[in-house]
């Protein structure tokens, strides 16, 4: 059966054939993200598969948030979610497959048959209860967990949908315009700190969840979502209407404190204590009177399994914004409030509408404090030792610097149109940004001490400078060549013609020396101070190696083994460029740090996820490997302390302590793609793509801060190649931003950024 064409004259009137091997049958429902089709594997199996819509497969970050849906999907996969049987995230319209399993979503059952029974309600509040357990287990939190992402399927509810893929459908938005979540099933933390999400934000969605079951609207019911974020954040919930023997249950989960929240596992004692006899006969929800693909005006809602029905939920973004108000089951009509089950009488109404009224009064009379909670909500919320981002500063420098600095923002450049890239030696921040090669920033005040600017103003190939051999380093846009600057006028003392030989690759600008490397395996090694060539040869055959320095003489040189599952690790020295010692370790490794004589890497798999933490003392022989409990997707690492810090594409700040050889912490931080964090004695540091510098405790993992988004008015924040890492001197950090600012916080007071 060919495939069906979708209504419109876009990009996507005709729907693709196939995903991957898997013919596309019929299309089931549409969500924000993509389209999601029926199709059958070569057994015969039937899977739903989402297919990204074009115009998001363009999109780098979109493809990030896709990986980490499809990374989350899998790692839960289970008796509570709908299996991952394939998936391709970097297919040129990335797709994902997972068994199609017949049943009404929570909202279409509930549009469709009204309210559940108390019997239903506690069948599905102890199905979701277990579910959110094995979720949360796997290290997941689902953020977005509402009706329309709970299929009740014919052996209980099932946990759907684990990226936050409706973007259009709402005006709640992260740093580059992706959804964060849905406000009638948002926590509080989402709107006041929406980058510490934790667990218990899913329970609390579970609470609004239930009323939506037990009464066709949500716990906090308005018009707009900025009313209904405020009342999430300040109200009480509306519990009218749920039986009374969950209400106090619900009213738990909906407790404005995280901590104040039962655990999954706390849920299901207590369903047994409400209930002596504890339902056990399965919840057969009312099925679908039509098969998948018949052709009805309600083919999208009637066939889709676990996709979420094409028309918004109540609470689902701009519907609500602009035209007629939604009923609970989510069609235009009158206000529910007066169409209600006889069960809830006219004092019952009229109680919750004087509530209701009392409440836009508040908001009228405190709009200034929706408006803060509202920015928060908008905004949503590498190296180490000597590659942390922490830079020297002598003991007399950091006092003087404690009296007398203020925090402080600075333009590096004329344009709003990229992040600048900086690192600080002898007093003074060296930055680059899109027109400046290099540029002098005084560290205490922000003044600009000199600029040197380039001939194109272009987001791409900006390059931090570097202080080596005493003079700035910096590399052109074009990377042709390599400047070397006076520090204190910014002149130009040499240059060197990288291009021909090198293509542009300056690996490693290891102390005073500079490392360069061609295709063929030819490293050479120039002194920073003169130009002049210290050595030239080969440290690793015709194999291009790549370098890493962690202070001292030594920089340490890593290939790939000739077998494709190892890694040959030479440290090289600095001055003559000779090998001290090579060997080879089994996996696929990145450096991250050295401490103690041990160097320190992370192991990746064919995923590109950091599956564990791999030391080497090479005067021993010894070899640790540390396996991370749970994989971390295109994580980057710092090593402070002895303990390894990974940021994971999705949000994951772990932090790993390498004596033990366990996990200390994990904080969800929400952040699609983050920079290589930085850590002093206190706190970690992250850099967003919107400019945020988030801080939290280096102990604890708890988030203790963040600055405001300071975004540039165009897309390019989404697509910067690397992330500038955040400066810790003393007690001052420093950020850039996609407005081209350069800023300085007080690190020792994140919570007043």
């Amino acid at each position: 059966m060919p495939p069906r064409r979708s209504a419109g004259s876009g990009a996507e009137a005709e729907l693709p054939e196939y995903a991957g091997q898997y013919r596309l049958e019929s299309r089931l429902g549409s969500g924000g993200m993509g389209v999601v089709h029926l199709a059958r594997s070569t057994s015969g199996l039937r899977l739903a598969v989402k297919v990204v819509h074009a115009e998001f497969a363009k999109d780098p970050e979109f493809r990030g948030r896709f990986r980490q849906e499809v990374a989350a999907a899998r790692r839960v996969s289970g008796a509570f979610t709908a299996p991952v049987v394939d998936a391709d995230p970097e297919a040129e319209r990335p797709w994902m497959a997972t068994l199609f399993i017949p049943g009404l979503t929570l909202a279409e059952h509930v549009k469709r048959n009204g309210s559940l029974s108390s019997a239903q309600l506690r069948q599905v509040m102890a199905g979701l209860a277990e579910g959110l357990r094995d979720i949360h287990r796997a290290g997941v939190v689902h953020r977005d967990l509402k009706p329309s992402n709970v299929l009740l399927a014919d052996d209980g509810p099932k946990v759907i949908d684990f990226g936050i893929s409706r973007p259009s459908d709402s005006e709640l938005r992260t740093e580059t315009g992706k959804l964060i979540g849905t406000p009638p099933f948002m926590a509080p933390e989402q709107f006041r700190r929406p980058r510490e999400v934790g667990p218990a934000a899913d329970i609390f969605a579970l609470g609004s969840v239930l009323v939506h079951a037990a009464t066709g609207r949500g716990p906090f019911d308005s018009d707009s979502p900025y009313i209904v974020a405020y009342q999430v954040v300040h109200d009480e919930p509306d519990l009218t209407g749920v039986p009374d023997d969950l209400a106090q249950l619900v009213g738990r989960c909906l407790a404005k404190e995280p901590d104040e929240r039962p655990t999954p596992d706390e849920l299901m004692a207590e369903l047994r204590l409400v209930s002596s006899l504890y339902d056990t006969q399965a919840f057969i929800p009312a099925q679908r009177t039509t098969e998948p693909g018949a052709e009805t005006d309600a083919k999208a809602e009637a066939g889709s399994g676990h996709v979420p029905a094409p028309a918004p939920e109540p609470g689902d973004g701009p519907t609500h914004v602009r035209g007629k108000r939604r009923t609970a089951a989510g069609a235009s009509g009158p206000d529910p409030d007066r169409d209600r089950d006889s069960s809830v009488d006219s004092s019952d109404l009229s109680s919750r509408n004087r509530r209701r009224r009392r409440v836009r009064l508040s908001v009228a009379a405190g709009v200034v404090s929706v408006l803060a909670v509202w920015g928060a909500l908008l905004f949503g919320v590498q190296s180490v030792d000597g590659g942390s981002g922490r830079s020297p500063d002598s003991g007399t420098e950091r006092r003087a610097a404690a009296d007398t600095f203020r925090p402080w923002v600075a333009k590096v450049g004329a344009g709003k149109n990229g992040m600048p890239q900086c690192t600080y030696g002898a007093g003074s921040l060296r930055c680059a940004a899109p027109g400046v090669l290099a540029a002098s920033v005084d560290p205490l005040n922000g003044k600009v001490r000199w600029t040197r600017k380039t001939g194109t103003s272009g987001v791409g190939g900006v390059v931090a400078p570097v202080l080596s051999g005493g003079l700035v380093h910096a590399v052109t846009p074009d990377q042709k060549q390599l400047v070397a600057l006076d520090p204190d006028t910014g002149r130009t003392r040499w240059t060197l013609d990288i291009a021909a030989e090198y293509e542009g690759s300056v690996q490693q600008n290891a102390g005073d020396t500079v490392l360069l490397t061609s295709p063929d395996g030819m490293v050479t090694g120039v002194d920073g101070k003169t130009g002049d060539r210290l050595w030239r040869h080969r440290v690793a055959g015709r194999a291009q190696p790549s370098f890493a320095y962690f202070g001292g003489g030594v920089a340490y040189a890593t290939t790939l083994g000739a077998d494709s599952t190892s890694t040959q690790v030479i440290a090289v020295d600095l001055r003559t460029g000779d090998v001290r010692w090579r060997h080879s370790l089994d996996g696929l490794l990145v450096p991250v740090g050295a401490a103690k004589g041990t160097l320190w890497f992370t192991r990746t798999n064919s995923y590109q996820e950091t599956v564990s933490v791999v030391g080497y003392t090479h005067d021993s022989g010894r070899v640790r490997r540390i396996p991370l409990g749970l994989p971390l997707p295109f994580a980057t690492a710092a090593l402070h302390d002895g303990t390894a810090y990974f940021l994971a594409t999705g949000g994951a700040l772990v932090a790993v302590d390498l004596d033990a050889g366990k996990q200390r912490w994990r904080l969800e931080t929400s952040v699609i793609r983050g920079s290589v964090p930085t850590v002093d004695d206190r706190h970690v540091y992250v850099t967003s793509p919107d400019g945020r510098l988030l801080a939290a405790d280096a102990r604890t993992g708890k988030l203790l801060g963040q600055t405001r988004p300071r975004l540039s008015g165009d897309r390019t924040e989404g697509v910067v190649a690397e992330l500038p890492v955040p400066l810790v001197v003393g007690d001052r950090v420093y950020g850039s931003a996609p407005d081209g600012s350069v800023f300085a916080v007080d690190a020792r007071k994140p919570a007043g950024w």
